[in-house]
């Protein structure tokens, strides 16, 4: 297999990482805080978009400005780190990872500094040519910008890119640098959703890395 875009990047949460149960409970932390309803996980893959202030808009039937969206995303970030060590990385990560004969690296929207020991805890150091996460105070917005920092830094044309992720934004990321997108079932996103988007859908990981081969 030689991939005629040589550099892969990986998102983390949803993707590489089988958090979902996790990010819906901490998700439902916030909304009850303010009285609101709960999502099932279903409803959850649904209707998440970023950035995330609008999801929990639409859910709360209130407007969440930068302030209260702060306070949220903290109350997010508690409820989700509580319950971290629960999760495991995707039944096929490891050998999705293995099977890409180019270069790649990760990119998430999570918190750099817990990012990096939560790749280390996972056994992936050495994997990755770049790992880089958010380096604000406060997640929630889309993933475009962090996109063009981490391929500067890394010193990789986006043409040259393919992004597996499990969302809309990581499409619009890949794409707004010039590079392509195969979007995964598993994670954040309603499979009908990423369809509907036009760009290659996999059911696996390693589905995807034979899709992102051919991009």
């Amino acid at each position: 297999m030689t991939p005629t875009r040589p550099h892969l990047v990986w998102d983390w949460n949803g993707t590489l990482l089988n958090d979902l149960d996790l990010v819906v409970a901490a998700t439902n932390a916030v909304f009850t805080s303010l009285g609101g309803p709960t999502v099932s996980a279903d409803e959850h893959r649904v209707r998440f978009r970023r950035p995330i202030a609008d999801y929990y808009a639409e859910v709360l039937g209130r407007a969440v400005d930068d302030e209260a969206f702060g306070e949220l995303d903290r109350i997010f970030h508690d409820a989700y780190r509580s319950g971290l060590t629960t999760c495991a990385l995707a039944d096929d990560a490891a050998a999705a990872m293995a099977a890409w004969p180019g270069s790649q690296s990760l990119l998430s929207m999570w918190f750099h500094d817990e990012l990096v020991p939560a790749v280390h805890t996972y056994g992936l150091a050495g994997r990755f040519a770049r790992v880089d996460g958010l380096r604000a105070t406060v997640g929630g917005d889309r993933k475009a910008e962090s996109l063009v920092k981490h391929l500067a830094e890394l010193g990789v044309d986006g043409r040259e890119v393919v992004l597996i992720g499990d969302s809309i934004d990581d499409a619009d990321a890949a794409g707004s640098v010039g590079g392509r997108a195969v979007l995964y079932t598993g994670g954040f996103t309603d499979s009908a959703r990423l369809r509907a988007s036009g760009h290659p859908v996999a059911h696996t990981l390693a589905e995807a890395v034979t899709l992102a081969a051919t991009l």
